[in-house]
């Protein structure tokens, strides 16, 4: 990661390439132009509060995270954005989730349980 996570500008980045949406699907998205939305990542270009609103319905996080009220380092905004994506997956993908993580636990703590 190139940018500021503790930024709003780097925190709009993140949870876009989170979504998995270029820059472009954003602009067409909001109807705007594709350097607008690279201008507003690269802090060049101020983002209105119903800017934010829209850019936080469209990423699926907070506009508290996205300004950094809430959740303000980089271990948390991954944390939200990992929940985000594992209430996507189909209940047995889940299951299979869980187990790796709880495997992955096990394996850090040195259990062989």
């Amino acid at each position: 990661m190139d940018y500021d996570i503790q930024s709003i500008p780097g925190r709009l980045r993140f949870a876009r390439e989170q979504a998995g949406l270029t820059q472009g699907q954003v602009a067409r998205r909001l109807d705007m132009h594709r350097p607008t939305i690279s201008e507003i990542e690269a802090g060049r270009r101020k983002v209105s509060a119903e800017e934010l609103v829209i850019f936080a319905q469209l990423y699926g996080v907070s506009v508290e995270w996205i300004t950094n009220t809430v959740g303000s380092s980089e271990h948390e905004a991954h944390i939200q954005l990992a929940a985000r994506k594992l209430s996507k997956l189909k209940p047995e993908d889940l299951e299979k989730v869980l187990q790796l993580l709880s495997a992955l636990r096990m394996e850090d703590t040195g259990n062989d349980n």
